[in-house]
């Protein structure tokens, strides 16, 4: 009889955990279900969140013409940048990206020849890192000028000490005795194709 009455005790414990487990899964299947959907869904119209690698010009940019006191051209700049000017030079920066214009009073037009023989020999001296020179004709709304594309580093940030690899357009406008280079740079990895399109070509003569 004890033993009958211990496997009777016994079944009745195995019952109560099986009862107990399916009980827990049941109501722990739910809950989990009931997660998975509030995390899965979405507000309905909800923008997508973009994100700029560094050195990205916003789309949205928008841009001013920039025209020196008693300068013979105007040339359109990303509105909101510091400027910076010194001699015959200004430039616009923001973050990682800078716009640089000089000029300088010269009867020869520059060529693809002058800039790979003077110019190029010149940056590599002041560029750290100077590589990769490419020179070519382009054609913007000015005319046809010389484009030499370059690469180098950028100089230690002030305040971090951190270098960025750059990549550099330098576009070489010339008029009458009269040159402007227009030097345009940013990150190796930053995509400003179009916005390095606007500003150059939105130069033009006076």
């Amino acid at each position: 009889m004890a033993r009958v009455r211990t496997l009777s005790v016994v079944g009745l414990a195995l019952v109560a955990a099986v009862t107990t487990g399916c009980s827990a899964s049941a109501s722990g299947s739910g809950s989990g279900s009931s997660a998975s959907t509030s995390g899965g869904s979405s507000p309905v119209g909800a923008a997508p969140t973009e994100s700029n690698p560094p050195g990205d010009i916003p789309d949205n940019q928008a841009y001013v013409a920039y025209r020196p006191s008693g300068a013979d051209f105007s040339v359109k700049v990303p509105e909101g940048w510091a400027r910076t000017a010194k001699g015959n030079t200004t430039v616009f920066t923001d973050k990682l990206n800078r716009v640089q214009i000089s000029t300088v009073t010269t009867a020869k037009s520059p060529t693809v020849r002058s800039v790979t023989n003077q110019v190029v020999p010149q940056l590599r001296g002041q560029v750290p890192r100077f590589a990769n020179p490419k020179v070519s004709e382009v054609h913007r709304h000015a005319g046809t000028v010389v484009l030499l594309k370059y690469q180098g580093d950028s100089a230690p940030d002030q305040v971090t000490g951190k270098v960025v690899r750059d990549a550099f357009e330098r576009f070489a406008f010339h008029r009458q005795g009269h040159e402007v280079d227009l030097t345009l740079s940013g990150p190796v990895n930053a995509d400003n194709v179009d916005p390095w399109r606007v500003v150059s070509d939105s130069f033009g003569w006076r």
